[in-house]
Order: structure tokens, then sequence, then C-alpha cells
């Protein structure tokens, strides 16, 4: 990865089942600037047990007596689908990436030819999946969202046993509630992480509303940047209601470009911009009242004032005894 913050355009499941809409979330994100688009790799049967419930924020957002089966049945992205997406992206200039959910899908992703492969939250304490995917020596970017810092180095720990180097790897913080309250963010555990596992970059996948929690973790050094999107908040999903509309993903994008700029080399020193502003809002010494030639310099002949284009007030204990070598008028810069 570069110096520019990664950021994926976490379009998920909110195709709802729909190559077309899959197309369209991809033009939206490369409209917006992202540099990625991410979608979900799985298979019902192999994902979920018949049996299993939906999180509560599904129940609020899909029909009630549907299935969590049900519903990931009807989301499920084919191989040809897959294949689709990624000569779009190609098209386009973005990335394609996906979450694998099962080991056929790992399988899917690394024939496929993708280089980097994205860990979801659940997945952080599947240890043959994390083992699968270590072993494919990738880049990896792994979601820590529900986990302890011990958790976490567990998982490095399986990562790298498998075979994939510490640099290789990107640890995300996350919270997994949608939307995640802004209280549960705790985004300072990004920094945490950071100095706990020195070698791994650190980002932030975002689940809260609006961009300001996004926008705040490339301030706090993400170099990574996941955020769910959609077409409409509107449709019905599981997600959509926590995404963002195409024309946010793209102010978020623009702010965290602009933060990047902003932050700089981190020398203090007067940036190019503002080096005329110095004359200008700086002040000299000048004479207070009219002081004539042999006079000595005293609080009561000088005083200070703009523009700065004379002697430094920092050298008024310096000049004052002195003797003026010429008449001044009042307001008249005091020369060396």
């Amino acid at each position: 990865m570069n110096n520019l913050t990664l950021i994926i355009a976490e379009a998920g499941v909110n195709h709802n089942g729909s190559l077309d809409v899959a197309k369209q979330l991809v033009e939206a994100a490369a409209q917006a600037g992202a540099d990625a688009v991410k979608f979900q790799t799985f298979t019902a049967d192999t994902l979920v047990s018949k049996q299993a419930p939906k999180a509560q924020y599904q129940t609020q957002t899909t029909a009630k007596e549907e299935s969590q089966y049900d519903m990931l049945k009807r989301l499920e992205l084919d191989l040809e689908a897959h294949k689709e997406l990624m000569r779009l992206c190609e098209e386009r200039g973005i990335e394609f990436l996906s979450t694998p959910f099962d080991h056929h899908s790992i399988e899917v992703l690394d024939a496929l030819g993708l280089e980097t492969f994205k860990i979801g939250s659940g997945e952080l304490t599947n240890l043959p999946y994390l083992r699968k995917i270590g072993a494919l020596n990738k880049q990896i970017i792994l979601s820590t969202g529900m986990a302890d810092l011990g958790e976490v180095e567990d998982a490095l720990d399986v990562l790298t046993q498998a075979g994939t180097a510490l640099e290789n790897i990107t640890v995300l913080h996350c919270n997994t509630e949608y939307p995640s309250p802004m209280p549960d963010v705790n985004l300072r555990a990004m920094q945490t992480m950071a100095v706990a596992f020195p070698g791994v970059q650190v980002g932030y996948s975002d689940h809260t509303l609006g961009v300001e929690v996004p926008i705040a973790a490339v301030a706090l050094g993400a170099k990574v940047i996941e955020k769910h999107f959609t077409l409409d908040k509107t449709m019905e999903g599981p997600d959509h209601k926590a995404s963002l509309e195409p024309d946010e993903l793209e102010a978020m994008v623009t702010a965290v470009r602009n933060i990047e700029v902003a932050l700089g080399t981190g020398a203090k020193k007067p940036s190019p911009s503002e080096a005329k502003n110095k004359t200008v809002a700086r002040k000299s010494i000048v004479a207070a009242k009219d002081i004539r030639k042999g006079d000595t310099y005293s609080k009561d002949n000088l005083t200070i004032k703009r523009p700065g284009t004379g002697i430094s007030p920092m050298f008024w204990d310096d000049v004052l005894g002195n003797t003026a070598l010429r008449d001044y008028y009042g307001d008249e810069i005091i020369e060396r």
C-alpha cells in the first residue's frame, strides 16, 4: 500500500442479489473516487444453519418471518457474477475485493486472482479459516469487531504461523452494531492496536451513521477505511439504512483526501502560502512620538505596531537605551 489511505467502498450485500444493482454499485464507487469496492462471497448452505437467528438489526430491516438462511440465500452472487464484476472493476480502474465466508469461497477468490483478502469480524476466531487464508501469503485486511486485544493477537499469530508476513496484514478497528452508537465507537482502540502490534498497519471499518468518524480515523492514522454504501438507503435489505448513498460516499472520499494533505510532514515551519503574511501580521518597534537625533530610546518614545518590516519586538530590550541616529516622526519604523 502507498502512503494514501486505502478507501474501500463496502457494497457488501447491498446489491440485493441482483447483478445489475451490483454493477451500479461498482460504477457509483468508482465515480466517488474510492480505491476499492468490496462484496461478499458465500453460499448460504455453507455459511449458516437453517435454524440460525438473524442479528437484531437484521430483524429490523428485513422480513421478521424470514430466516437468516433464507435472507442470505437470496443475497448470493454466483461465480459468473464475480467474473463480470471483476471485469467491470478493471474497466473502471477500481480494485475488486470480496470477503469470503467459508473455505470454498476462499478457494474461489484465490482462483480468481485476488491479491488482497478481507477477513470479516465474525471469522476472527475461526482457526481453520484463518489458517487457510494465512497459507495463501496474500495481503490481508482483518476486521476486529467484537474482539479484545488478546483475540486479535491470537488471530495474528495464526495468520503469521500459516505463512503470511506480519507487514502484509492490516487490522481494522470495528464495531459490528448497525448503526454503531457513537459512545461505542472507541476510535482510540485503533491506536492501541498500532502500539500493541508493531509491524502491522491499522485502519477502521465504520458502521456509524454519517462520515465524521472515518474522517477522524484518518486523522488518527488509519491506513485503510471501509464504509458501507448503497444506491438508496430506502431499499429493502439488512444493511441499506446504515450505509452512505453515492453523494455521501463521494463527500467522504473528498474529505479523507483533504485530511491526508492537511496532515502534512510534521515539520513546524512557515508554509509557502503564509510567508507573505509575516510582514502584515507581525509587528515592529516604532516611534511612539517624534524623536530627535541623539535622543535616548525609552518606553516613553517607543511602541510596537504593525507592520513587521522593521526591528522585531523580540529585540525590545536591546533597543532601549540606545541613541537615535536620526530624527523620527511618530509611527515611523525604527531602523537598525
